[in-house]
């Protein structure tokens, strides 16, 4: 009985259900309202492509799962977001759209695979917090986007 509960209060809760083998269904169960979405710590292997259709997103935490390539370029279609966490991931590259996003404020990329940032970081003229700890950057990509951003916060 608990274990059936948890099964539908996670799945309510917007996370993709997982097998018995422990993947995760590629067509998540996720909320159609609210600013916030928190689809944290869920074992995710891939991102539900209908959240960037969701452009009053204001807040998106995709941290603590199994995400791994490029986040998809689709990001940049979320316009009011203030706060992209994708921390604790194993991303190898963030598109160049996340420049896109003007309203952001907070950027948490930290402990992924990251090689390189894309320059367009820079154009994010709001950003008060970039964190790119535990990942092996280029110096320069970060240097150069630093060098846009003279009143952002970065955690290196």
């Amino acid at each position: 009985m608990v274990a059936a509960l948890a099964v539908i209060t996670t799945v309510g809760a917007g996370c993709q259900a997982g097998n018995q083998d422990g993947n995760t269904n590629a067509n998540a169960n996720v909320p159609t309202q609210g600013k916030v979405l928190d689809l944290s710590n869920r074992g995710l292997t891939s991102v539900d492509m209908n959240i960037f259709g969701r452009a009053e997103l204001t807040e998106l935490n995709l941290s603590y799962n199994n995400l791994t390539g490029a986040l998809p370029s689709q990001v940049g279609q979320l316009k009011n977001l203030q706060v992209l966490n994708l921390s604790y991931n194993k991303f190898t590259g963030v598109p160049a759209e996340v420049g896109q996003l003007k309203k952001l404020l907070v950027l948490d990329l930290s402990n992924n695979q990251l090689t390189g940032l894309p320059y367009e970081l820079g154009n994010l003229s709001q950003l008060e917090t970039l964190n790119v700890s535990g990942n092996d950057y280029s110096r320069a990509d970060l240097e150069k986007i630093r060098s846009t951003l003279p009143n952002t916060r970065i955690i290196e």
